[in-house]
């Protein structure tokens, strides 16, 4: 496999459209970047969840993915299943984003998600970051919208268990879901460990991608 870096990494953008959403898509990656990156900036945002009991799971989660950071998080509280009808909220909260920080790497829900509340803020993110790397996370759901991705971050074994205990612990509103269990998401991260050569791993879509190949 052809592995690039992204180089120094100071400020780490995630988005999500609910909470648990940037855990369930990228939780690896946050853990390996913050423990590879200490005091890494990461400016979280969710359009969802909040003022609700998914709020606190989520500051209590993202605390937890992104060790030794230096952890903003913002969550909103429009609609789930609506965001359509709340574009102008939703372009509003992203644009606000963007003027507070300029990341080096940007984690946001894939464009061709099947889920309306992700496949928008998605389309929002690439517009609004358009100079920067934006990796797109999947998510595992009945849609059956998986795809092919792109790239690909490797987990070891530790981490990849890591992801999934903190999945248990912080979000027990979401565990009577039947698809929000240990084999789901293991499962998922040892396809992709497969399909580039690890154990583990979390993959995701590549929109646009600028190449510095010298001369």
């Amino acid at each position: 496999m052809i592995r690039l870096g992204a180089g120094p990494l100071d400020r780490i953008v995630a988005v999500g459209a609910h909470c648990d959403d940037i855990a369930i898509g990228a939780g690896g990656t946050l853990l390996t970047l913050c423990q590879e990156h200490p005091g890494v900036r990461v400016d979280a945002l969710v359009l969802s969840g909040g003022g609700s009991e998914r709020e606190q799971e989520e500051q209590a989660a993202l605390t937890a993915f992104c060790p030794g950071a230096d952890l903003r998080l913002t969550v909103h509280k429009l609609p789930d299943g609506r965001f359509p009808a709340h574009w102008e909220e939703a372009k509003s909260a992203v644009e606000e984003l963007r003027e507070r920080t300029d990341p080096e790497l940007v984690l946001a829900p894939r464009t061709d998600d099947a889920h309306q509340d992700h496949r928008g803020l998605a389309r929002l993110m690439t517009t609004a970051f358009r100079d920067h790397l934006v990796l797109g996370y999947e998510i595992v759901k009945w849609d059956g919208d998986l795809g092919r991705p792109a790239a690909y971050q490797p987990l070891t074994p530790e981490t990849a268990e890591h992801k999934v205990r903190l999945l248990q612990e912080h979000y027990p509103s979401q565990r009577h879901r039947p698809w929000y269990d240990r084999e789901a998401f293991l499962g998922l991260a040892r396809i992709r460990g497969i399909e580039c050569h690890a154990r583990y791993a979390e993959a995701f879509a590549v929109a646009k991608l600028t190449l510095n190949l010298g001369g």
